[in-house]
């Protein structure tokens, strides 16, 4: 019996410190006194350093060591790099001395400011062999580029227009006019040929030819130089023409030339017409043409000035850009000896004419 009261007070001894420890709800125990640790000898006497806090434990830190003179320190290799360096293992340019000498000085070189230029070398040439003869026949490949140049801005091409072919009705006396030209060529050279004239029922009163050589000399004008015959009236004249054609802004368009004849003789011509479109297919037409001579020509009754002028106004319906029926009304005037002369021949110097006619190119 004595045995076992004897091991219920040592369990009871045993477990009521490691209960206090743990914060049991007993009251709490005061723990049993331990044997005092050996004693070391003292260590010199240093400032105390912070203590550091680890988990709730107190850690006693390192003594200090003595202030000590720092050596400076030797340049880095490029190749070396500090610690957690975010550029380690990356060689850094080093920076050229000549360079940082002159930013020392604050002088700056003038190809250090100043990019070279840039465009001014000499192009390369074109190219003489080309990929595709490899895998196709070289005579094959020659003419599908000369297609492929014709095509994309060197085609040669042409078109035939009349821009008035009508009927006049003149109070009783009818009439008819044309005026047309026909050109062949490639963007900037061509060879213009151009008619006009007009006539009445039993004969023709004036008919003209001129064959021009046109160049462009910009997007919209053409510049032009040939020859100009007159088939009637005789006797026929022949005449050295300079000429252009433009396109002015608003779009009208002008053509202008001047005449050198075999005598001598200087005539000029200047017309202007504009399309006001009422519609996309209904088009309203002013023009107006003058004429005019340096001298007098009775043998073909021309006289110096002013010599004629017609003046006209035509709608059109447009059934194709190509096709286009037209009705409208012209006015025609001879002025100074040129309306004498008509006269003389028993013709009236100004007529009114109801027309209709066809505008139409090819």
């Amino acid at each position: 019996m004595n045995r076992y009261l004897l091991l219920a007070a040592l369990s009871l001894g045993v477990a009521a410190p490691a209960f206090a420890q743990h914060g049991g709800h007993g009251a709490p125990q005061t723990p049993a006194p331990q044997a005092p640790a050996p004693q070391r000898p003292a260590p010199q006497q240093q400032p105390a350093a912070p203590a550091d806090q680890h988990g709730g434990h107190t850690m006693p830190m390192p003594p200090a060591s003595p202030p000590q003179t720092r050596a400076p320190l030797a340049p880095a290799s490029p190749t070396q790099s500090a610690p957690n360096d975010p550029h380690s293992g990356h060689t850094m340019p080093e920076r050229p001395a000549a360079a940082a000498d002159e930013h020392a000085g604050h002088a700056m070189d003038a190809e250090a400011i100043d990019p070279p230029e840039v465009g001014n070398d000499v192009p390369p040439d074109a190219p003489g062999e080309f990929a595709a003869d490899r895998f196709f026949p070289q005579g094959d490949m020659s003419r599908a580029r000369s297609i492929l140049r014709d095509e994309h801005g060197g085609a040669l091409t042409y078109k035939i227009m009349s821009n008035l072919l009508e009927y006049q009705s003149q109070n009783g006396e009818d009439g008819y006019r044309w005026d047309g030209q026909a050109w062949f060529g490639g963007d900037i050279d061509r060879v213009v040929i151009k008619t006009e004239g007009q006539g009445s029922r039993d004969q023709i009163d004036d008919a003209e030819v001129q064959v021009l050589y046109s160049r462009a000399w910009d997007h919209v004008t053409d510049l032009q130089i040939g020859l100009r015959q007159d088939i009637e009236p005789n006797p026929s004249r022949t005449y050295l023409a300079l000429g252009f054609q433009t396109l002015l802004p608003s779009w009208f368009e002008v053509e202008g030339a001047l005449f050198v004849g075999q005598r001598g003789q200087m005539l000029a011509r200047i017309n202007g017409s504009y399309d006001f479109h009422i519609t996309q297919r209904l088009v309203l037409q002013p023009r107006a043409e003058l004429n005019l001579a340096a001298q007098d020509d009775p043998a073909v009754g021309l006289g110096s000035g002013l010599s004629d002028a017609e003046v006209g106004l035509r709608l059109r319906y447009e059934i194709q850009r190509e096709f286009a029926p037209y009705v409208g009304v012209s006015w025609d005037r001879k002025f100074g000896s040129t309306a004498d002369y008509a006269r003389a021949d028993g013709e009236r110097a100004e007529t009114t004419s109801f027309v209709v006619g066809l505008r139409a190119w090819y």
